[in-house]
């Protein structure tokens, strides 16, 4: 199978005739029609509300931190591995690229690719998987329910309320970026975050997300398959070779090798992953192009009441992302080095976790003066897990290693 990214004629016409006075396609999201925001502000005077929106999810101390949080290698295995902090940077490249291109609101977009990840743990999805196992019976925990913790009650930088206070829109897009949560009528248990937050504002959870949001949902997508493609390559734990099974990469990789035969090898190989991430990047659009002209959206709820996804990849596209899912799971993320990191790494978390949870004076003042704020709907012993599963998912990389150190090393400095 071989994919041609090329140009679908009319999709270029069809985009044209979306577009409003404004710059902005009839299905966009514009901030000046916002829903608002959990706790009334004043409108800034020189930015929109997603822009203000976007400000403070750079300003975030959690934002700060994803700069010691692992992608797939740990903070101290090189300078030049993605971090989170890189990925939500990259992610949010993609995103704009690909709204500017579909005429919608950048902005928003960005807002949802850089705060994607903040309420992602230490040692990435490793993290995660022994805090859901810790918190099996306290509630749970997931990395996007997190990350929806994290914007609307961890950060306190504001004196009139916890969080940062973000737009309607930018929590829509936070909660449904990877589609519906529940179906229309549903009575699904939802995660601890936003069960609180369905009482105080209806995000429309049977719907689809804005396509703004959508798009960010494929951006991350694209930008960690490439950038993963990318890291596996730098470290030696494949050639591309081995990725020629994958019928576009094998014609990427032959034109690439055609076009620059004396090139050394490191350069190939990120021609490669640009040339990669510029033929999805690509078929995303065209894709989108054409649901929408079947489509016809008129407004921005058009979008999120629409039978499917309007973002997306075609169905060959959809094929190759599954056959490089399949390879990078087999040859990076379960490569011998990486799964003895994973098995340290779990040792580090769950360790954490009980330390936490039989001693809660081993937290910091601030944290342990949490534990006194029990929630009605919680019992004291779930809640003193629940803070010191946010006190540990808030950690870095370097943080919880020393931590860690501190609490079991009896050579470590008292």
């Amino acid at each position: 199978m071989v994919i041609t990214v090329k140009h679908i004629n009319g999709l270029e016409d069809a985009s044209n005739s979306f577009l409003q006075e404004d710059g902005r396609a009839s299905y966009a999201s514009r901030p000046s029609e916002s829903k608002g925001r959990l706790y009334e502000e004043p409108a800034s005077e020189t930015r929109s509300d997603f822009q203000r929106d976007r400000d403070r999810v750079l300003h975030s101390r959690a934002f700060r931190r994803l700069k010691h949080k692992t992608q797939v290698f740990v903070y101290n295995e090189g300078d030049h591995y993605r971090t989170r902090l890189s990925h939500s940077l990259e992610v949010a490249q993609v995103a704009r690229s690909l709204s500017r291109s579909l005429y919608a609101d950048e902005d928003l977009a960005e807002v949802c690719a850089l705060a994607h990840d903040l309420g992602h743990t230490p040692f990435a999805h490793v993290g995660e998987e022994v805090l859901q196992e810790c918190m099996k019976q306290y509630g749970g925990f997931d990395h996007n329910d997190q990350t929806l913790r994290v914007v609307t009650l961890l950060e306190s930088r504001y004196p009139s309320f916890d969080g940062i206070n973000l737009t309607w829109e930018s929590l829509e897009g936070l909660v449904k970026h990877n589609g519906p949560v529940q179906k229309k009528g549903e009575n699904k248990k939802l995660e601890v975050t936003l069960n609180w937050l369905k009482d105080k504002t209806d995000l429309m959870l049977h719907t689809y997300a804005s396509i703004e949001a959508q798009i960010a949902g494929i951006s991350d997508d694209i930008a960690y398959n490439n950038h993963d493609l990318d890291d596996g390559l730098a470290a030696g734990y494949f050639t591309l070779d081995d990725l020629k099974h994958i019928p576009l990469l094998n014609e990427i990789i032959e034109q690439t090798k055609a076009e620059y035969p004396d090139a050394v090898q490191g350069r190939i190989n990120a021609q490669v992953v640009r040339q990669l991430m510029g033929a999805m990047v690509a078929d995303v659009r065209n894709t989108t192009q054409e649901r929408l002209l079947k489509l016809n959206p008129s407004c921005s709820d058009d979008i999120r009441h629409a039978d499917n996804a309007v973002v997306g990849f075609s169905d060959d596209m959809q094929s190759i992302d599954k056959m490089l899912r399949s390879f990078l799971w087999d040859r990076f993320y379960l490569h011998k080095h990486v799964s003895r990191q994973r098995f340290k790494v779990h040792k580090v978390i769950e360790g954490l976790f009980n330390a936490f949870l039989e001693c809660d004076r081993a937290l910091p003042f601030e944290w342990r003066g949490y534990l006194k704020s029990v929630p009605d709907n919680m019992t004291e012993k779930d809640w003193r897990a629940r803070v010191v599963a946010d006190y540990i998912a808030n950690m870095t990389d370097r943080y919880a290693i020393l931590t860690h150190r501190e609490l079991f090393d009896p050579y470590a400095q008292l």
